[in-house]
């Protein structure tokens, strides 16, 4: 019988093999063995996210779908897309909501843990499931969601040293995981339009997540749909690390028991809209989720449902304000769409007069 090796295990090996490894080659590694062991969501798990709150997320996000369908006159063949879609809960829901509006498609979900797979087929099997963005239907437009799917992925760090510029490497001292600075400096675009900032400023950037993104505006200009990401980060460029990990619910540091913590960076909203305008599609947003949400309807939602199950009321408030107060994830998190240049303008955007 093969063993068994953890994350950390298999990061130790290699860096005591072939040196340091660039930070994004740590996370990858750590982010894939901690999706395939469990499932990390809920209370009982490491973090909660938007859809096991509360149904008015999902639903809200069906009805914001099911509008753009309906105003595009709706298309008989149309396909859903969820990235990273955690127990299949936001696609249920949201799925629900457009089919009152006779808009059914097919579910089609991006997924690699199999622990999260079973739970997703629980709720959705008639679904098509799918390792990578590269086998997504090519027949009809595509309406992708990607809901706390962009932090996950893997993010390159800039250190700026006297010597110019250095890429953060993941290290071993004493048996534990530490951040350094390359020996090698970096001559790239980051470097050369950052120059003259103080030594020790750390520049982000995701290549995967400005591959990935580059490659679905590819297929929404080419099929037409809309992609709607949703996820917590930054609206312009700064500087400063913003990759974090938590575990049981609490922030640990993101170089403390690899594989057995959720690692994520805050997405670049700026460098993904800038790749869909490339794509020549239409961008609309970031707009802070609450606002988002309230533009949408959540306000009406939540006295209804609250309405309709009185002993859940409380509930049901304290899910509306979690999701949409500035104190909350009403701020810190950001909703942005790019739409094919012939698809209709979505809703819950603000837009000025011009």
């Amino acid at each position: 019988m093969l063993e068994h090796k953890s994350a950390a295990h298999i990061l130790a090996e290699k860096i005591d093999r072939d040196g340091p490894i660039a930070l994004s080659e740590y996370m990858a590694i750590a982010n894939t063995a901690y999706y395939a062991a469990k499932d990390p969501i809920g209370e009982d798990g490491d973090f909660v996210t938007a859809p096991e709150m509360s149904q008015m997320f999902g639903e809200l996000v069906g009805i914001w779908l099911a509008d753009l369908w309906l105003r595009k006159e709706q298309p008989d063949h149309v396909h859903y897309v969820e990235l990273g879609p955690g127990r299949g809960t936001l696609a249920s829901d949201a799925l629900r909501a457009m089919s009152k509006f006779d808009c059914n498609p097919q579910a089609h979900f991006v997924e690699t843990s199999p622990v999260l797979k079973a739970k997703q087929a629980q709720l959705h099997k008639s679904a098509a499931w799918h390792e990578t963005i590269d086998s997504l239907p090519t027949d009809a437009p595509l309406l992708i969601v990607a809901n706390e799917f962009f932090d996950a992925l893997p993010v390159e760090q800039f250190v700026a040293t006297q010597a110019g510029w250095r890429r953060h490497m993941v290290a071993r001292e004493r048996n534990k995981f530490i951040a350094i600075p390359g020996t090698q400096t970096i001559d790239n675009q980051i470097s050369k339009s950052s120059a003259g900032l103080p030594n020790g400023t750390i520049l982000e950037s995701s290549p995967a997540s400005i591959q990935i993104f580059g490659e679905l505006s590819h297929r929404i200009a080419k099929q037409g749909g809309a992609i709607l990401v949703i996820d917590y980060g930054y609206d312009r460029p700064g500087t400063g690390s913003t990759l974090q990990a938590v575990k049981d619910h609490m922030p640990i540091s993101p170089f403390d028991s690899p594989g057995t913590s959720d690692l994520t960076a805050h997405v670049d909203f700026h460098s993904l809209g800038n790749i869909a305008k490339t794509r020549l599609l239409s961008v609309h947003g970031p707009a802070e989720q609450g606002q988002w949400l309230k533009a949408l309807g959540i306000d009406q939602r939540a006295k209804r449902l609250a309405e309709l199950v009185p002993k859940k009321a409380d509930n049901i408030r304290a899910a509306h304000h979690r999701l949409t107060h500035v104190d909350e994830m009403g701020r810190l998190f950001r909703v942005m769409a790019a739409t094919s240049m012939d698809w209709p303008q979505p809703e819950g955007f603000v837009y000025g007069d011009s």
